[in-house]
């Protein structure tokens, strides 16, 4: 028996596989006041997500919106300030401070990050000494409230766990 085989050039680097012209959905920006709270609950590098999330993050703040980042569970462990190998800084692979970096940026451009102190201490004996400068650790009951205060206002709300 023989296959059928399909027989077309390969893609060589530069090629344009994708129309990436189009827009399908209008360029929302933030009216005056409009808050953005993002919820992150992932286990840090093990994937994307956290990363994704801070770039859409990133994004939400040049839209204009107020933007709120709450990290806990296990979330948390991305504000870490001790990361690096072989000491504290250095990448040990390229993109391995990718995280640092984007909250980093997110901070510089005004956006606000909060961990929870419960994950933090219970989880994970990770200090408030260990959190980069600028993150403020909150009380583990503000997870539930900040959810609540984003509900009130009417502010965008984007949540992520992974386990």
């Amino acid at each position: 028996m023989s296959t059928k085989t399909v027989d077309i050039p390969k893609p060589q680097d530069g090629d344009i596989l994708y129309d990436t012209s189009e827009k399908v959905f209008p360029d929302i920006k933030a009216e005056a006041g409009q808050k953005a709270f993002v919820f992150i609950h992932s286990v840090p590098f093990e994937g994307s997500v956290a990363l994704v999330n801070l770039k859409t993050s990133t994004r939400l703040v040049r839209k204009g919106f107020d933007v709120s980042i709450i990290l806990y569970g296990p979330a948390v462990l991305l504000a870490s300030a001790t990361r690096g190998y072989p000491a504290v800084g250095n990448e040990g692979f390229p993109g391995n401070l990718a995280v640092n970096e984007q909250l980093k940026v997110l901070m510089k451009e005004g956006a606000t990050i909060y961990a929870c102190r419960f994950a933090m201490g219970a989880l994970y004996g990770f200090r408030e000494d260990d959190l980069i400068e600028g993150v403020k650790a909150f009380n583990p009951l503000d997870v539930l409230d900040s959810a609540l205060m984003a509900w009130k206002e009417k502010a965008f709300q984007l949540n992520t766990w992974t386990v």
